[in-house]
């Protein structure tokens, strides 16, 4: 019986914990319908939400200070220094040289002799070939013969003038005869030096076009080409626009690709002319025949510095952003702690373009930190990650 009634008992406990339990919590003092407790359950959870709010928030600040996996957008960055800043105009041109010449003949004949082969190197004045004269020779002998004879019988008048004995006449006679007797062996002399072919210059004989044996005259085939190597040059066309910044002494740089070499050089002459057709002028840069490899006609691309400033800030082009309205910008870093930063929207204006850098005439200094990659997502005052690069 006792046991029945401790049963009972333990039950009713049971059962008012349980209904104490419920009348606390939202559910039950809904369920109780009292509106005087309804209220009072509303001020008791706002209370308890604004301490765990604020707990919340004490603990987010610590993470956030002791947690360094925080996903902050990762982006490299460019370290920006003063530098001399230089543009050029890229160019095509093409090797020359001023001693390449066709040796034609200058008198009729036959070709009797070429006393020289394709590729030998001669000196100024070396005989390249010879034309048969057509008994030039055998004429100019005896015009020489003549001359002297004219002229010993007119020093002999002459003589006989100073001592008063003959006439004038004789003496004008003599003197005429002498004169003209020496100007055909002038005339002759003339002619016949054009039978023989001479090295106008020192260089190489590139090509013998005419053989031995063949007719040759005035007007006619070439003989031979002659070209000297040791004076070469590069010509290149140049646009009308860049008129004002590209004069003589200007640097170049040259690239003869077909030898894979560099050379520095300098604008040697400018042209007065503006070809109407392209609206371009002449300049020309002389080269150094390197190894005796540059050959006339040879391609080159020219570099022409056409702007230098020294001290200039210049970023790579691809840090350069731009508005809808055009406006031009970049993110510069803020507040850099470790490898966080904040990034501040900086506009900027810009000038010229070289080499995948651009001139900024205003907006950074030296030794302003920019997003070099990953600006794309950026927003103003964010903050980022950053890897050390330049």
């Amino acid at each position: 019986m006792k046991k029945i009634l401790y049963i009972s008992f333990a039950l009713s406990l049971l059962i008012a914990c349980s209904d104490t339990k419920k009348s606390t919590t939202v559910e039950g003092v809904i369920e109780e319908g009292d509106l005087n407790r309804m209220k009072e359950k509303r001020t008791e959870v706002l209370a308890s939400y604004d301490s765990i709010g604020k707990l919340l928030s004490q603990l987010e600040i610590a993470i956030a200070e002791k947690d360094t996996s925080k996903n902050y957008p990762l982006v490299s960055i460019y370290k920006i220094k003063d530098t001399l800043f230089e543009s050029f105009i890229t160019l095509q041109g093409s090797v020359d040289t001023r001693q390449n010449i066709l040796i034609f003949p200058e008198y009729q004949g036959v070709l009797t002799s070429v006393n020289v082969k394709e590729g030998q190197e001669v000196s100024k004045g070396l005989l390249l070939a010879k034309i048969d004269d057509g008994g030039l020779s055998s004429q100019l002998a005896q015009l020489e013969t003549q001359y002297e004879l004219a002229k010993t019988t007119y020093e002999r008048q002459q003589r006989l003038w100073d001592q008063k004995i003959g006439s004038e006449i004789q003496l004008l006679q003599a003197k005429t005869t002498m004169e003209s007797t020496q100007s055909q062996v002038k005339q002759i002399r003339s002619q016949l030096e054009k039978t023989t072919i001479r090295a106008p210059f020192s260089g190489v004989i590139d090509e013998i076009i005419t053989e031995q044996g063949q007719v040759v005259g005035p007007g006619g085939q070439a003989l031979m080409r002659l070209l000297s190597l040791s004076d070469m040059f590069i010509k290149a066309s140049v646009p009308e626009s860049y008129i004002q910044s590209v004069d003589k002494g200007t640097s170049v740089k040259v690239n003869l690709g077909s030898i894979d070499t560099n050379i520095d050089g300098k604008i040697s002459n400018v042209g007065s002319y503006i070809n109407p057709s392209n609206r371009t002028f002449q300049v020309e840069v002389k080269i150094p025949n390197v190894k005796g490899k540059v050959k006339p006609n040879m391609m080159a691309s020219l570099q022409i510095n056409n702007y230098s400033k020294e001290n200039t800030v210049a970023i790579p082009a691809n840090t350069i952003q731009e508005s809808a309205t055009g406006e031009k910008y970049v993110y510069v870093l803020n507040e850099i702690e470790n490898q966080n930063a904040l990034v501040v929207r900086t506009q900027i204006e810009t000038g010229r373009k070289s080499n995948g850098f651009i001139e900024v005439l205003s907006g950074l200094s030296d030794n302003d930190v920019i997003v070099k990659e990953g600006a794309l997502t950026l927003k103003d005052g964010m903050t980022i990650t950053f890897n050390e690069e330049n």
